[in-house]
């Protein structure tokens, strides 16, 4: 979703509506729909690489209550992670990331089950709530990720979900399968308006974890005028994902999820997993 970063963040809604009314003022109502990548040189060593799961498995339990027990499953593991164990590994309200900050969705979850595509076998590409995919995830923890002084600039929505048994692999599968079902384009329906995804684009996706996949999205806006551009990269370790989809509150490509974000929530993941 287009300033999805910005919805749960203490003083996020007034940012997005500032932002919004720097670009009335030129005139342009910029309204898009899910996703990210990074640019434009294939999918990468891992991109194209697909898990061995069927998509058609039961989905997961439940989330587990914060600090609630759940199989240890680190990278290589078989078990989801707990929310208590998931939310150490993940960046913390306030931590900085280079000229970023992170902070805590206090509204709710970004990109939650009411961003549906069309055809369904896209919605990989809208969101990996629960529901998304046949595998629905065991814990999960979703962290905003921006730098404040930016009306305008990169917003981040950094998302670790934890499956149990085969299910974060079975996810990637399923997100493999709509990059390539869904290349030419798709829309997202939301409660009050929809999005017109033009293109899907498979981009190179970072060394990270057991597998990773990225996509670069090029999206119409409302009045079907503007194109925007967003991206989503998404790593598996083992049973867990680490989701980041990456846009900007103006018709600006931005090339690619930030590196560094990437970079700073994987270490800090692969730190906490052998600790």
């Amino acid at each position: 979703m287009f300033g999805a970063g910005n919805e749960g963040r203490p003083g996020g809604r007034r940012a997005r509506l500032r932002r919004a009314a720097a670009l009335a003022v030129v005139g342009a109502v910029l309204t898009g729909a899910a996703a990210c990548g990074g640019d434009e040189n294939g999918d990468g060593d891992k991109g194209g690489r697909e898990a061995g799961a069927d998509g058609k498995a039961p989905a997961s339990s439940p989330a587990a209550e914060p600090g609630g027990s759940g199989d240890s499953g680190g990278p290589g593991g078989t078990g989801a992670l707990s929310q208590r164990d998931l939310t150490a590994l993940a960046f913390t309200d306030g931590e900085k990331i280079g000229k970023y900050t992170a902070g805590e969705f206090t509204l709710g979850a970004p990109l939650g089950e009411d961003y549906t595509a069309d055809p369904a076998t896209c919605q990989p590409l809208v969101s990996l709530a629960k529901g998304a995919t046949a595998f629905d995830p065991a814990s999960e923890v979703h962290r905003n990720v921006d730098v404040a002084e930016e009306m305008l600039g990169t917003t981040v929505a950094v998302q670790l979900r934890s499956y149990n048994g085969d299910g974060a692999a079975g996810v990637m599968k399923a997100l493999a399968k709509a990059g390539k079902e869904c290349a030419g384009g798709f829309v997202e329906n939301r409660a009050v308006a929809k999005g017109q995804y033009l293109k899907v684009e498979p981009v190179k996706a970072p060394d990270h974890g057991d597998e990773a996949q990225a996509f670069r999205f090029t999206i119409l806006d409302v009045k079907g005028s503007l194109k925007l551009y967003e991206y989503l990269t998404v790593v598996r370790s083992g049973t867990t994902t680490l989701s980041f989809r990456a846009d900007i509150t103006d018709t600006k490509d931005i090339g690619k999820v930030p590196d560094e974000v990437i970079t700073a929530q994987w270490k800090k993941f692969e730190a906490g997993s052998k600790g």
